[in-house]
């Protein structure tokens, strides 16, 4: 049996990895720019996490499309366990981090320490266990991984 298949590609190369990393680094900088604020109470910080918060939000939107297209589109992805963790674990930190954005940007400065800062803390986690979750389904599974030798 083959291995399961990313639909969501181009030229054979799976999206959904191409994006991912986009949004995690938002939002794990966003953590690190709630720190910074917290420490030193700089406006530059606060108005850095926004904007790494709706840069965040906006490629987890995009990385999410590819990858629910990879989810419906194998059986075998929509039969891994790690595929559906991982897609729960992702939204439920899109959700946390869209409250967080919209937090922010109704209640200014006042929306960052302590529940901004721990959100993104929160996130930070999840993001953990669900980069944890799609390693699992790239390296035990092979979503995605192409076992033919492509000679160029």
């Amino acid at each position: 049996m083959s291995n399961p298949r990313s639909t969501a590609q181009v030229a054979g190369h799976p999206i959904h990895p191409m994006l991912i990393p986009f949004p995690v680094v938002c939002f794990v900088l966003t953590f690190v720019a709630d720190l910074a604020f917290w420490k030193t109470g700089t406006d530059f910080w606060a108005s850095a996490s926004l904007w790494l918060l709706g840069i965040g939000l906006i490629m987890a939107g995009l990385a999410a499309v590819a990858g629910v297209i990879d989810l419906l589109g194998d059986d075998q992805v929509r039969n891994l366990s790690d595929a559906w963790q991982h897609a729960g674990g992702n939204v439920i930190a899109v959700l946390i981090e869209l409250y967080n954005w919209y937090s922010r940007f109704e209640h200014g400065t006042s929306a960052i320490v302590p529940t901004g800062l721990a959100l993104s803390f929160i996130v930070v986690l999840i993001l953990l266990f669900t980069g944890w979750k799609g390693w699992e389904m790239v390296y035990r599974e092979h979503v995605g991984v192409s076992d033919e030798a492509h000679i160029h």
